[in-house]
């Protein structure tokens, strides 16, 4: 028996009903396309109202990371193109296995010649008192997080129950969405499944250390409620975490309520062969819901091997699928994790240790019967997918032994400074290379050789890399040993909305005289409605820099901490740095700050690395009244959470200081002032030292001045942090006013070039500083006109009604930027 369309030059098309819209489904489909397109005629079942979406990409798009749009696997185009007949929203209840017919819930009826059961998982519940309140969620779906970014949208506080893959990636991005987050685990070890020990405590301290709160061994007795919603969890060992929401990421189970109620055979998922074929020979099954070999499957690689077997076995080419082994990586940003194998250890296994506290490194390689069978890396993974090779091959790795610990490039012989290629080069071409979407070393290649002659080009061709983007490293290696000098680098689009750079978008918004970010969307062609959390900043930021005074700041484009002139802290409450001029304060000033801090209850006040007075515990509630309380001082924001001038850290210099050589405190006055409330590509630091002493650490801001006896050195493009850079020597100065001119141009000349987020070293790095001298001084009004471009925009940015002086304006500033028209940007 046959439905569907008639197929002219292939005869009549078998019937295929997939049951499930997510990833195995649809990858099945596609690996059968693939193979035979003009095989089956096809129709799909969906629960979600939507079409197919990458699940494991849920936690960029909680944390703000990504859009909807940018987890889309199979567009609506896609089913259209194919063929494919996609019903939405409409669940399948009923398979009648007599009659080879599904029966939806909305009473449809779809008859099949085969059938694919890919249902996948449901999410476990903890059967605690008030699992059912409102406020309780499960991590599985969009829904799932747009219940959670409703949530986070009204702060306060949640708890994660479950320290497991899911569960931790929920709390990072509850926490960057402002929550304050508590993580309850039962085990002793976070990850258990995929971690040791070792492994698991730098884990938990590195979350602990980003303002999450981590409770292993913790036994969750019940959900507290209040006025009919979740109000908290209570521990069997009696202690009491507040929560506004909870979400459940303890597990998963097959989905096998369907196929148990058609007949099929069932154990703890719905049994298949290797063929992926049910106990009924018309119905196969894939993905988290099958039971294959008594292994139930919970991560994605496996799902990609199964449907490789199945749509060999439905296109007449039977391979069988063996099993798989696994790998685990965290999608959380920041946090380099790779598991895979069995790291138990146990009789005859052997461990081999390498730990760098400094760099907070720690691998694991577990060697038994002369075969790696398990490795755990914290803090690098590049050499994962080799470890993960190795491992699924099962090879002797007696010769490398002694190396294996080091990585590919150190154990093929070449050394700490071999070649990465090199070590790519090395791998075999089934080595996987992308585990988010399943794609070989040896598939990249072809992709490559076919054309494929950028990233960009890769990821839209075979997916390797479009996901989670961790393995966007391993794939341009590839790019470089496939096409040599032929490759296609380019300069980085902006975001997956749009095929513009940076640089792109800057010049056309000024020379399309663009003044809105719908109308930029619409002119550059942009893939996306409203543009996403990429974008859209930049797009704000690169607006209000080109059109200073006639652009309205978009502050639903702006970061939360910018909007709130705060920075969001571990407990869900807010601190507020006011700015000090130069690190200079005064009676007045420390009085408004002590009668804040007493009439606001906050618990801290502590002086900051940029010589500033954080105060901690502020209400989000109370922000408005605390800005009114220290602007009625004086005081303005320091803008601590902005993508801006964050302070200028002086010395005593002259006045005080038997050493020194300048007045470096009123000289850093003097730059606060002119610089104050400016946005930028990304935080901006400046420091003046008064003698080459440099007890202000100028040579590590992004600009530096040291004073010496004839003068002062001007220095650019440093910073603390991770990873630390030392200035470039720019240029020497006589004057304190030459100084202030090039740091305003200077300043300008970073605000106009640079992409949005990124610092000024990066920038100067990519740029070169040749570049930089030459923008300043090869003309030489140069300065002069970038000074006077960036002073025309401050009295705009300074206009800030959150941050703006109540005491006043600098009038011989304003009289300045009076007689200052804005100038053509820079080309």
């Amino acid at each position: 028996m046959t439905f569907g369309n008639d197929n002219p030059g292939s005869g009549t098309r078998e019937r295929l009903v997939v049951i499930g819209n997510g990833m195995a489904g649809c990858r099945a489909v596609e690996e059968i396309l693939a193979r035979d397109p003009g095989r089956y005629s096809i129709a799909i079942f969906g629960a979600e109202p939507r079409v197919n979406y990458n699940r494991i990409m849920l936690s960029p798009v909680l944390a703000g990371e990504k859009a909807f749009d940018d987890i889309v696997i199979n567009t609506a185009e896609w089913y259209e193109e194919n063929g494919i007949d996609l019903i939405s929203g409409d669940p399948v209840d009923q398979i009648d296995r007599a009659t080879q017919t599904v029966i939806a819930r909305s009473g449809r009826v779809e008859p099949y010649d085969r059938l694919l059961i890919a249902t996948g998982s449901d999410p476990f519940i903890i059967p605690v008192p008030g699992h059912k309140l409102p406020g309780v969620v499960t991590f599985r779906d969009l829904d799932d997080v747009d219940k959670m970014l409703a949530a986070a949208e009204k702060g306060g506080s949640a708890v994660v129950i479950g320290g497991g893959l899911l569960g931790l990636e929920a709390a990072h991005g509850l926490n960057l969405r402002g929550m304050s987050v508590t993580v309850i685990h039962l085990m002793p070890t976070l990850m258990e499944r995929q971690l040791d020990e070792a492994a698991g405590y730098l884990l938990k301290t590195e979350l602990e250390s980003r303002g999450q709160v981590i409770l292993t061994g913790a036994d969750t007795a019940e959900i507290m409620e209040k006025d009919g919603h979740v109000a908290g969890v209570k521990l069997k060992d009696g202690r009491e975490i507040p929560a506004d929401i909870v979400v459940m990421a303890v597990g998963i189970r097959p989905a096998t309520a369907l196929a148990k109620s058609a007949g099929l055979e069932v154990e703890r998922g719905i049994m298949v062969d290797d063929h992926m074929v049910t106990s009924d020979p018309a119905i196969m099954a894939v993905g988290e819901c099958v039971q294959h070999r008594g292994t139930c499957y919970g991560l994605v690689a496996p799902l990609w091997d199964m449907c490789r077997a199945l749509a060999d076995h439905a296109t007449d080419a039977p391979t069988g699928y063996l099993g798989s082994v696994t790998s685990t990586k965290l999608k959380v940003s920041g946090i380099d994790l790779f598991s895979a194998g069995d790291f138990s250890g146990g009789d005859g296994a052997e461990d081999i240790v390498m730990r760098d506290a400094s760099r907070g490194v720690y691998k694991r390689v577990i060697v038994k019967d002369n075969k790696l069978v398990g490795a755990v890396l914290y803090g690098d993974t590049a050499d994962g997918s080799w470890y993960f090779d190795l491992l699924k091959k099962g090879e002797d790795v007696s010769d490398i032994r002694d190396a294996l610990i080091f990585g590919q490039a150190f154990a093929s012989g070449g050394g700490a400074l071999a070649d990465p290629n090199a070590a790519v080069a090395a791998l075999s071409d089934d080595a996987e290379i992308c585990g988010c979407n399943g794609v070989s070393k040896g598939t990249v290649v072809k992709t490559i050789q076919g054309g494929a002659c950028s990233l960009d080009a890769v990821r839209s061709q075979c997916k390797a890399s479009a996901s989670c983007g961790s393995c966007t490293g391993l794939v341009e290696s590839l790019l470089k040993i496939t096409l040599g000098d032929d490759i296609q680098s380019g300069p980085r689009t902006v975001c997956k909305c749009t095929s513009f750079s940076h640089d792109d978008v800057r010049r056309l918004i000024i020379e399309k005289d663009l003044r809105a970010i719908p109308q930029v969307m619409q002119e550059l062609h942009w893939t996306t409605p409203d543009g996403c959390s990429s974008c859209r900043p930049a797009l704000n930021y690169y607006l209000l820099c080109a059109w200073p005074g006639e652009y309205e700041d978009d502050q639903k484009s702006r970061f939360v901490n910018e909007r709130m002139h705060a920075n969001i802290q571990k407990d869900g409450t807010y601190s507020v740095v006011p700015r000090m001029w130069g690190g200079l304060t005064n009676p007045r000033e420390l009085r408004a700050i002590a009668d804040v801090v007493e009439k606001f209850n906050a618990p801290m006040v502590k002086v900051t690395g940029g010589q500033r007075l954080d105060i901690f515990g502020i209400k989000k509630e109370d922000l408005p009244a605390v800005w009114a309380d220290l602007n009625a001082a004086g005081m303005v924001s320091g803008h601590a959470y902005g993508k801006s001038l964050r302070t200028v850290k002086t010395c005593v210099g002259s006045e005080w200081c038997r050493f020194g050589t300048q007045d470096s405190t009123g000289l850093g006055v003097k730059l606060e002032q002119m610089t104050w409330g400016s946005w930028m590509p990304h935080k901006f630091k400046i420091a003046v030292s008064g003698c080459p002493r440099n007890c202000a650490e100028a040579t590590i801001k992004d600009f530096g001045v040291v004073c010496v006896d004839s003068g002062y050195e001007l220095h650019v493009g440093g910073n603390g942090g991770i990873k630390v850079r030392a200035t470039d020597f720019l240029t020497k100065v006589a004057t304190e006013e030459e100084a202030m001119d090039v740091c305003a141009a200077f300043t300008q000349l970073y605000r106009e070039q640079a992409w949005y987020l990124e610092r000024t070293a990066p920038w100067i790095e990519r740029v070169g500083l040749d570049h930089i001298k030459a923008g300043l001084f090869d003309d030489p009004e140069a300065v002069a006109k970038l000074a006077a471009r960036f002073r025309y925009s401050q009295q705009f940015m300074q206009d800030d009604p959150w941050a703006k002086r109540a005491a006043g304006e600098d009038s011989e500033l304003h009289q300045h930027l009076a007689e200052v028209r804005p100038l053509e940007f820079a080309q």
